[in-house]
């Protein structure tokens, strides 16, 4: 995957770490599916910018600090 989607994987796993949230606690805000999720923090999956969006409202942050 791009480097880009592992980037964003990674921002979105240290953010969700610091917030102590489980990769199950976010996926319920979210309500996904942990693989899904994984796949994101991961890099494998590109996520749509309307998915970063909920995201970065469920972590508590802006769409810039994911992608930064």
């Amino acid at each position: 995957m791009s480097n880009t989607a592992q980037k964003l994987g990674l921002n979105i796993r240290r953010l969700r770490e610091e917030k102590g949230l489980l990769q199950s606690d976010l996926c319920k805000k979210l309500r996904v599916e942990a693989p899904y999720l994984s796949n994101i923090e991961n890099g494998n999956k590109n996520p749509t910018l309307l998915t970063i969006e909920k995201i970065a409202k469920a972590l508590g942050v802006t769409v810039s600090e994911l992608t930064k």
